[in-house]
């Protein structure tokens, strides 16, 4: 991990204050959906991430404060994108973070997703997927728990079934795989949650009509 830390903290460095609009997102593995994902879609015409959005990867949800925070700060536009589980709901309640940013720039994983969990995070908005690719990939066979418990976060039933199960392997795979594969071989509810997710990444940085 430690090369990955050194070229990520590099690249942070290099591109930090460089770009006029930023979203600060809790980690590398929701870079890496989030990134890939939106490619799919692009080339599909389903939905266009704004490509002059940055996109800044915090090392947690607490962390996403703090880098929002000093982004706008420098006076750049900003939003943040956090999981609906407990940390998030933490970081999103953080006074700095709503005085800093305001409800339309914090963005949930739950306002875009449609099933039945309490507690959102991004994979499970490509819980279908991932079941998938995790068997073809590495064996990992969780498909009849992720079936039963609907009501389960995907990651909890992986942590729970899988020994030495890594978050950081799985999304590498998934990038793998969207490298071969089109935005139809995603289920439809997950095309139509990443089209909600984009649509509301880019309007969180639309100004107010009065504004312009």
């Amino acid at each position: 991990m430690l090369p990955l830390q050194e070229a990520l903290s590099h690249d942070l460095a290099q591109s930090l204050f460089a770009q006029p609009r930023n979203l600060v997102v809790e980690g590398l593995t929701d870079l890496f959906y989030l990134e890939a994902t939106a490619d799919l879609l692009r080339a599909e015409y389903i939905a266009d991430l704004d490509s002059n959005i940055a996109l800044i990867p915090a090392t947690s949800a607490a962390m996403v404060v703090y880098y929002a925070t000093i982004l706008h700060a420098r006076k750049l536009k900003v939003a943040a994108l956090l999981d609906s589980d407990s940390a998030g709901d933490e970081a999103a309640k953080q006074a700095v973070l709503l005085q800093t940013l305001g409800n339309k720039a914090i963005i949930r994983t739950k306002d875009a997703y449609t099933g039945p969990l309490m507690r959102v995070e991004m994979e499970d908005l490509l819980r279908h997927t991932l079941v998938g690719i995790a068997k073809a990939e590495f064996a990992w066979d969780i498909a009849a728990t992720a079936a039963e418990q609907p009501n389960r976060p995907i990651l909890e039933i992986f942590k729970g079934e899988i020994p030495h199960f890594s978050k950081y392997k799985l999304a590498k795979a998934y990038v793998r795989w969207t490298r071969g594969h089109a935005a139809n071989d995603l289920s439809i509810t997950e095309r139509v949650q990443w089209t909600t997710l984009i649509e509301k990444i880019n309007a969180s940085f639309d100004e107010p009509a009065a504004a312009r």
